[in-house]
């Protein structure tokens, strides 16, 4: 037997007991342990930080090994087909530490869950538990319907639920940089995205949350916040009275305003909607990093308008002219997809023309991957051959490299402000840290700084993929 709740009313009843019913589950609760595994977006790994508070406040424990876990959650990606298998392949693995320990709980979080709803209990039989991103409140009671035996499932998707209330447990955390949930769900029907069917509607949090929830941060010793949306141009909240209302860009301006030492980042933008004011907002405030994520899928305004992007060919370069008009030193990145459903190769060499256009410094590639239930999945046919598909990726990837490092060899000689977060990954002689255009940056520590501080790096030389350099004044 499984229980699935779709009711509004009994969702917000639930919500009205959440108070009583964590007061009587943290005593239960007290000792037992939570793992938590995230895959795909940064938004995910956002989620699963509230995830781990709804369940502290339970009386559970965090750890980071999976098998003295007595429940394991993993949060799951439907963004593309392989990222689907890594989460059966990882639930197998699971199934070996359940058998050991049967009475661990094994729980399945995010769009895939939401995607494939109770049918995932049917799939993975050792699952027991199936939560959409908008019912992580639910979790309580979810548990106590497995503690007795049953099998779970709530994949309520919500238009009002934000958890600007909860304050995230940051989970494998360096005290230093932070993600700030801002925005969730899309209102975008990009052809091949599952998000609107996973995520539900785009609702924005209170601006004022998430200034307080930057600043309760910076207190905390954090120096780099990331405002995280599906489209965070699209941000906009107002008071109930209405009197008070505030776009995406006056929010950057106002988590700015926390502190000119608090770095200020965000993810994603749609070339559709990010705006002149944004742009010199970025210009206006030092510590608003210049660094923008703006995929453009396709170079070819026909695919664009089957993958449903709402702008054209024309639009986009014209929004990259903006943003080298307006913040010169500004760093751009991008998605690509390859083989979209009938693109020809002419088209193809329209995004490899794209790609010389603007020289990314970095970029996401993938071949395009059908997902079900999608705009793309019911209107067109996948009738690009595979071979032809890792082809193109081939030649995107070869051309994102060129540039990735062109980019970079225009920093060598340069001073750059780096935040330092922590030691090299390959020596604890180096510290590491990210460019105000995200890019790494790797220079020999220094016991006069320590991980938080920032630094001025004068740059000296390049891998494909990090900067090298030493302090200086």
């Amino acid at each position: 037997m499984y229980t699935i709740q779709s009711d509004v009313k009994e969702h917000d009843e639930a919500r009205q007991g959440e108070a009583l019913m964590l007061e009587n589950e943290g005593a239960k609760n007290n000792g037992r342990k939570l793992y938590i595994e995230s895959y795909g977006c940064a938004m995910n790994f956002s989620d699963s930080e509230i995830v781990a508070s709804i369940m502290t406040d339970m009386g559970f424990q965090t750890t980071t090994d999976y098998k003295e876990a007595d429940v394991v959650f993993i949060n799951t990606c439907s963004i593309r087909e392989n990222a689907e298998q890594r989460v059966r392949n990882r639930l197998r693995e699971f199934g070996s530490a359940k058998s050991r320990n049967p009475g661990m709980v094994v729980g399945v979080l995010g769009c895939m869950a939401e995607r494939l709803k109770a049918k995932f209990l049917e799939e993975e039989k050792l699952v027991d538990v199936v939560v959409g991103p908008d019912a992580y409140r639910d979790l309580p009671n979810l548990i106590d319907k497995v503690d007795d035996g049953a099998k779970a499932v709530n994949v309520l998707l919500s238009r009002e639920e934000t958890y600007a209330d909860i304050n995230p447990v940051r989970l494998n955390s360096n005290g230093i940089t932070a993600f700030i949930s801002i925005m969730r769900g899309c209102d975008n029907m990009c052809s091949f995205c599952v998000v609107p069917f996973t995520r539900g509607r785009e609702r924005s949090r209170d601006a004022h949350s998430i200034v307080n929830e930057a600043r309760e941060l910076f207190n905390q010793g954090y120096r780099e916040v990331t405002l995280l949306g599906q489209n965070v141009d699209s941000y906009k909240w107002a008071s109930q009275d209405e009197l008070e209302k505030v776009n995406f860009a006056g929010l950057l301006e106002m988590v700015a305003l926390v502190s000119p030492d608090l770095r200020v980042r965000f993810s994603t933008s749609h070339p559709k909607d990010i705006t002149d004011e944004v742009l010199y907002t970025m210009a206006k405030y030092e510590n608003i990093c210049k660094y923008i994520h703006l995929p453009v899928q396709s170079g070819n305004s026909r695919i664009l308008e089957l993958m449903n992007r709402t702008y054209d060919r024309e639009w986009y370069m014209e929004r990259v002219n903006s943003i080298r008009r307006i913040i010169p030193e500004c760093a751009i990145s991008t998605d690509v997809i390859t083989g979209f459903c009938t693109e020809t190769e002419e088209e193809h060499q329209d995004t490899l023309s794209m790609m010389d256009f603007v020289k990314y410094d970095f970029a996401y590639m993938f071949m395009y991957s059908e997902r079900p239930g999608t705009l793309a999945a019911k209107r067109f046919t996948d009738d690009i051959p595979e071979e032809v598909k890792k082809r193109r990726l081939n030649e995107v990837v070869a051309k994102q490299q060129q540039y990735s490092h062109e980019r970079l060899l225009q920093q060598v000689g340069k001073v750059q402000k780096v935040l330092i977060e922590g030691f090299s990954k390959k020596s604890e002689l180096d510290y590491a840290g990210r460019s105000d255009q995200n890019a790494t940056v790797v220079f020999p520590a220094d016991n006069n700084y320590k991980p938080g501080q920032y630094v001025n790096v004068k740059i000296e030389r390049c891998t494909t993929a990090t900067l090298i350099g030493t302090i200086c004044e």
